[in-house]
């Protein structure tokens, strides 16, 4: 008996103090993208007409441990056995020895992007024309373009060759072999800025010339300058989504949804509580997330009643449904806006539900 007792110790000791490759995931804060956060609108517009609104729209968040957090055995194995959470490989949340930082920097980088999306994708929703142009997201220390070429830059074009899509600008880059000069045509950013404020079309142009180098990550070998080409919108009126400690594209459906209900009159959800996730990009497609199962619990535990869910999560979260939540399968913003169009009316038989 005191071996056994001693063995027991021994094991619970080593579950505690030895480190396991795992992170947790849970459930995080839902906020109503129709209402107020930290003492303010989530969503705020002027320039333009808004609308009463009524019940829930909510954006879902999955809450994770940090990157430099050790997870210890017995922690991993309450984990596995809770209901309400989920331990995922360490590699899963942060691949690459990604750090904190670097996780923090590229989780806003896409809060940011989705929000722009959000907003062309509401606005392209009520036949708002928005400008857009592609411009250089971000550029890579020590790579060819770096000096040259500046974040916020508009890509006019490469090569002479006109740019109209991000994609365009791998496309021609590419036709190059590694050590082939390159020539950008672009809009400062200072002066695309300045343009903006004035509101006038930008009248300086620079050529630029950049010697490709060579990729070197896993795919074919090919020619890079070290840039990654995005698209920027000058708004008809201002719209400003207001909502601090929140990372990731997860957002971007339920934000396109509540800035299309302030612009519409009526209320799009008939007063229900309607949660959701899922990217959205400047068409309107809705895409996949991850965690979906920590965010429909986190949903009905707030008191939603239906949540939208990107088609392709619904096999995940069908297999386990909290009580009282009805998952519906979207694609775009127009099946979600027809999905709340039944709500509204009451006619919910032929809803496109999950796991059916």
């Amino acid at each position: 008996m005191l071996a056994s007792t001693l063995m027991l110790i021994a094991l619970l000791c080593a579950g505690v103090f030895i480190p396991v490759p795992y992170s947790e995931m849970s459930p995080g804060p839902t906020v109503n993208t129709l209402g107020d956060h930290g003492g303010e609108p989530v969503l705020q517009i002027s320039g333009r007409k808004t609308y009463a609104t009524s019940g829930h729209l909510n954006m879902t968040t999955v809450r994770v441990t940090s990157a430099d957090y050790r997870m210890n055995l017995v922690e991993a194995v309450y984990g596995w056995l809770a209901h309400d959470n989920k331990v995922v490989q360490h590699e899963t949340l942060y691949p690459d020895g990604k750090t904190e930082e670097q996780s923090t920097q590229e989780n806003a980088e896409e809060f940011s992007q989705s929000q722009e999306s959000a907003k062309v994708a509401a606005l392209k929703e009520l036949d708002v024309p928005v400008k857009s142009w592609v411009i250089v997201s971000t550029v890579v220390k020590g790579s060819p373009a770096q000096g040259k070429l500046h974040a916020g830059d508009v890509i006019k074009a490469v090569d002479g060759t006109a740019v109209k899509e991000p994609a365009d600008v791998a496309k021609l880059v590419t036709k190059h072999k590694p050590g082939q000069d390159v020539r950008f045509t672009i809009v400062p950013a200072k002066e695309q800025a300045a343009a903006e404020k004035e509101k006038r079309t930008p009248t300086k142009t620079d050529d630029i010339t950049i010697t490709t180098a060579t990729s070197d990550d896993a795919g074919e070998k090919r020619a890079i300058v070290g840039i990654s080409a995005g698209t920027d919108h000058t708004f008809p009126f201002t719209i400003d989504i207001k909502l601090a400690d929140v990372g990731g594209p997860s957002a971007g459906l339920m934000f396109a949804l509540g800035i299309y209900d302030k612009l519409t009159p009526g209320s799009l959800t008939g007063g229900k509580f309607v949660a959701g996730t899922g990217t959205i990009d400047d068409e309107g497609k809705v895409g996949p997330i991850g965690g979906i199962e920590m965010k429909t619990v986190g949903a009905r535990a707030k008191g939603a009643q239906y949540f939208l869910t990107p088609a392709d999560n619904c096999e995940a979260a069908a297999k386990d449904t909290p009580e009282g939540l009805t998952l519906i399968k979207v694609n775009t913003i127009e099946d979600a806006l027809g999905a709340l169009k039944d709500l509204r009316s009451g006619d919910t038989a032929d809803l496109p539900k999950c796991g059916k």
